[in-house]
């Protein structure tokens, strides 16, 4: 007699007395209808590759998505790979399938409630989700452990039960994640690689479940059925690598991340960048010959050298005795710019501000070249001159009294840039930190640097809001608010996981999970962290083609003692333990 698909296949061998209820129960759960459509089709006795696709076919899913997740699981190594379960039963199919095709070896820890169907039984480890206590659960997860550690490719469900309405979230959600995908990615060498599967069942089955949860269950067979012509996208982020993983966090925890990188792939949590307001590009203006800058800046007084590195000079200087120097330092910023999209579009980047501010850069001496610059305005002086319009960042943030610029003598830091060349190397930034010190130590009122470090716009949108939400803290978001702020909404899902825990260290993770490029916290948001950096705000900068900057105050003296000591040079000391009443 040919293999049927019935209830029985995962009950102990029937008695007389339960063949009645095994009857029941297949035509409740819409099992019956799929043995039909099983028989129709010919089914028994494929494989489970023939078998998946012939399921897909029948059911004339629009599955979206594929090709990304194909191309996101790693083909070798060991690799945990976790998604919502929003409809119960044919995700499991579909993503086995696709995955299959990339990894042979792939196991999927799954409902027992799949072994119904016998064709595709070889993909998966059962478990009862329904009953913590099964003592066949034991073996199944440890199953799991197993095949991970010995370079396997595993598909988990954490949360084990299909997803469900949650008043406090307005919205589908499931179940806090097992913790055994927090043991599972701690192994080592383990990859980790997040899915998020957008849809959801009928409105039937969530108002069922709000009498009773587990009656939804007897809705799961039909649910399957009634997918017919669905539209079904899913959404993966980057494989994360073991050691992404913050150390201490425990499993628990590390389980709760798992489940908030996979909803931070959710295709309703997107935003697109407004258009460029750049909508041409001038061409630059030529290169300054290096024997007018040397003119220049080899008529600067003495004291405004300050550093030499080996084959390097760092010095500061206005436009008024520099214009040739600050003409090409717009002219190179413009180049840097454009290749995170953030330049003017102009010949060159400059504005009224470069006539004010204070310019330090960096002079490669064999070539005579300027290979990088800082642009600092000394508060208290621009204030004096202009009032608040001295400052640039006055037209990005509100300032209150509370913050550290309406307090006292401050250098705002702003317009940084290395030449392509120096940008992949520390070298660049030392020497630009190491000049911010020199200078503090001959002004030593100026105890507090503040500024905006620039998010090139060729982040994801998800991963400045995450930036955003990881870096700012309640206090210091107080003394100031964004004129322009970033209209994007935080996802609840990641919310919850702040709570928990500090997102701030799991901010890498979030971000290789986003960008496929493989782009971390920008490199000078990591350097102010060592600094000791407070974050305030994420603005929108209108005027420099709509680019977010993250608003930050560093007091300086408070560094930890070894950077004070590199940047400052010999006078860290006097520096750091200056005060006002001292002659300067």
């Amino acid at each position: 007699m040919p293999h049927a698909i019935s209830i029985s296949n995962i009950m102990p061998k029937p008695t007389l007395a339960n063949k009645i209820f095994v009857w029941f129960l297949d035509r409740l759960l819409g099992i019956k209808k799929m043995d039909t459509l099983y028989r129709q089709h010919e089914m028994q006795g494929l494989s489970k590759e023939d078998f998946s696709d012939r399921l897909i076919e029948i059911l004339k899913l629009d599955i979206q998505g594929a090709k990304e997740l194909q191309s996101k699981i790693p083909k070798t190594g060991p690799v945990v790979i976790a998604s919502n379960h929003p409809f119960g039963g044919i995700e499991g199919v579909i993503l086995a399938r696709l995955i299959g095709e990339v990894r042979p070896d792939l196991k999927v820890l799954a409902n027992k409630g799949l072994g119904i169907f016998k064709e595709i039984s070889d993909y998966f480890i059962f478990t009862n989700p329904l009953s913590a206590n099964d003592p066949k659960n034991g073996p199944s997860l440890r199953h799991c452990v197993k095949h991970v550690q010995s370079q396997g490719a595993l598909l988990i469900f954490p949360a084990g039960k299909v997803s469900y309405y949650q008043k406090a979230k307005s919205g589908i959600s499931e179940h806090i994640w097992n913790k055994l995908v927090g043991r599972l990615v701690s192994i080592d060498s383990c990859q980790f690689v997040p899915i998020f599967v957008n849809g959801q069942n009928s409105a039937n089955f969530y108002r069922i479940e709000k009498i009773y949860f587990k009656l939804r269950m007897l809705l799961l067979g039909r649910e399957l059925l009634n997918k017919t012509g669905a539209k079904i996208v899913i959404n993966t982020g980057n494989a994360i690598q073991q050691k992404q993983f913050d150390k201490q966090l425990n499993h628990s925890d590390k389980a709760m991340l798992c489940r908030a990188l996979s909803y931070a792939q959710d295709h309703r949590w997107r935003y697109q960048w407004p258009a460029d307001t750049v909508t041409e590009q001038l061409p630059i203006i030529d290169e300054i010959k290096p024997e007018h800058l040397i003119s220049e800046i080899k008529a600067l007084p003495n004291q405004q050298l300050l550093l030499e590195n080996k084959e390097y000079s760092v010095y500061f200087g206005y436009q008024s005795q520099l214009p040739l120097v600050v003409q090409e330092i717009a002219r190179l910023r413009e180049i840097v710019f454009r290749m995170h999209d953030e330049g003017s579009g102009q010949a060159l980047d400059t504005d009224e501000f470069d006539a004010t501010y204070t310019h330090l850069f960096i002079v490669k001496n064999t070539e005579h070249k300027i290979v990088g610059a800082y642009r600092m305005g000394l508060t208290d002086k621009l204030t004096e001159q202009q009032g608040p319009a001295g400052l640039y960042l006055q037209k990005m943030f509100n300032f209150k009294p509370s913050f550290v610029n309406q307090q006292g003598p401050c250098m705002e830091m702003g317009r940084s840039f290395l030449v392509p060349e120096m940008q992949g190397s520390y070298q660049g930034l030392l020497l630009l930190w190491k000049g911010i010190g020199r200078f503090a130590a001959k002004f030593p009122q100026y105890r507090t640097l503040y500024g905006t470090v620039s998010i090139s716009k060729l982040f994801d949108p998800r991963s400045v809001k995450l930036i955003e939400q990881g870096l700012i803290d309640i206090q210091s978001s107080s003394q100031v608010d964004a004129v322009n702020p970033f209209e994007f909404t935080s996802h609840v899902e990641i919310d919850e996981l702040a709570q928990k825990v500090n997102l701030k260290d799991q901010l890498s993770a979030f971000l290789m999970s986003i960008e496929n490029d493989g782009k971390d916290i920008p490199v000078l948001a990591r350097q102010y962290l060592k600094m000791g950096a407070k974050f305030h705000a994420l603005g929108i900068d209108k005027s420099f083609n709509h680019t977010p900057g993250l608003l930050l105050s560093v007091h300086f003296p408070s560094a930890p003692e070894k950077l004070l000591k590199l940047y400052v040079g010999k006078d860290y000391e006097a520096y750091r333990d200056w005060t006002p009443n001292q002659q300067h």
